[in-house]
């Protein structure tokens, strides 16, 4: 599952469907047509991506007679339904936009994210709460159980601030267990995390998770292609989790047994040509079933992140605005550049040791090794750290 894949790519549809000259700011003419489209009776987003081929500009399907949708042969409900819109519903959803915070994102909209374009089957509408640029930032998907071990969520915990404090926008499900631990490991780190919902955004589902929402609604953004006023459906949440993993430039599973949701979208993910990752872990915890089936079809095996670093630094540069400290730190490191190495030796030490040497905190500790160690400076072996040379 090692995939590296055209960032700057697009898929043939996409670049009929949405050209340069149309990749510009929706009007609220526009953008009505496009809900109006979206709320028709049996077009989902193939069909509306068809529809779209044939049709850039959207007003023509209710304006004219357009010869070229005649040759898609919709369904009588759809051809009806064009004839006379629910333009109500449409207003009702634009009414939701006018609230602070709230966005509603094309395919021809510039801020829609690029990444997620490149899936086979992009949303054709987002609907976004909070900063719509974040979409675009360089992003790590974290999935797992929605019952772990205590374990596994202090895994994705740490995963997800070590990954932050590197400059990671940590994006997953705002569901319980290791999707909620690895937002507020993001948080913690005082970084950037998205939520991709299966729900309206009207709501923050699960309840439960009204707090934790909030706090993410102010470091990041929640995202949904269900319009406002969508209730749970379980259907939709498998759906969900291919945004999960487009967003992504990879997807870390930390538990998950064999038949879990996140297994989907590890599989999305490499369907998607993005890296997948998976934390192993005991032999005797069902919950470990799911990443080690993973691993044996090719799935990167993660003790660490420096093991995600490996697979993403030829991934990294193409993100102008990722600020990673691996990355930006010039020239070769000296003892006068990195004040810490003097509490490194040549024999392996381990990060309690390094901790108690330097009274930084666990955290700190972890990221400079993983800085150093990136640079050369550092090896590592068996949790133990030493200097190369």
């Amino acid at each position: 599952m090692h995939n590296s894949y055209p960032i700057n790519g697009s898929t043939q549809l996409l670049e009929k469907a949405v050209s340069p000259s149309s990749a510009t700011s929706n009007t609220i003419n526009d953008l009505r047509f496009w809900l109006a489209l979206m709320l028709a009776p049996g077009v989902g987003t193939t069909r509306f991506l068809r529809i779209l081929e044939h049709a850039p500009d959207l007003s023509t399907l209710f304006t004219t007679r357009n010869i070229s949708i005649d040759k898609l042969k919709l369904p009588t409900a759809v051809r009806a339904y064009l004839q006379s819109p629910d333009w109500h519903a449409v207003d009702k959803i634009l009414a939701w936009a006018d609230n602070d915070g709230c966005h509603i994102i094309t395919l021809s909209d510039p801020r829609y994210p690029p990444l997620l374009k490149e899936i086979p089957d992009p949303p054709p509408i987002l609907y976004v709460r909070g900063d719509p640029l974040i979409l675009s930032q360089l992003q790590l998907a974290m999935v797992g159980s929605r019952n772990p071990s205590a374990g596994g969520k202090q895994i994705a915990h740490d995963f997800a601030q070590s990954l932050s404090q590197h400059s990671f926008t940590i994006t997953s499900g705002l569901a319980l267990g290791i999707d909620a631990a690895s937002h507020q490991g993001a948080l913690d780190a005082d970084g950037h995390t998205i939520a991709v919902a299966g729900t309206g955004l009207d709501r923050i589902y699960p309840a439960r998770h009204r707090e934790l929402g909030h706090s993410i609604l102010e470091k990041g953004a929640i995202v949904s292609e269900f319009a406002p006023g969508t209730p749970p459906i379980a259907s939709n949440f498998p759906r969900r989790n291919r945004i999960i993993s487009g967003l992504s430039v990879g997807t870390v599973v930390v538990e998950a047994a064999l038949k879990s949701g996140s297994l989907i979208t590890a599989r999305l993910a490499a369907e998607q040509s993005r890296e997948v990752f998976a934390i192993p872990g005991s032999i005797h915890n069902p919950l470990s079933q799911g990443g080690h089936s993973l691993i044996q079809q090719g799935a990167k095996l993660t003790n660490q992140i420096s093991d995600i670093f490996e697979e993403l630094t030829h991934l990294i540069s193409p993100f102008p605005n990722h600020q990673s400290s691996a990355t930006t730190t010039s020239g070769s490191a000296t003892e006068n550049d990195h004040p810490f190495l003097e509490n490194i030796g040549f024999e392996p030490i381990s990060i309690d040791m390094l901790v108690d040497r330097s009274g930084l905190t666990p955290e700190a500790v972890s990221s400079m090794l993983l800085t150093l160690e990136l640079q050369g400076i550092v090896t590592s072996s068996g949790g133990l750290f030493c200097r190369t040379g």
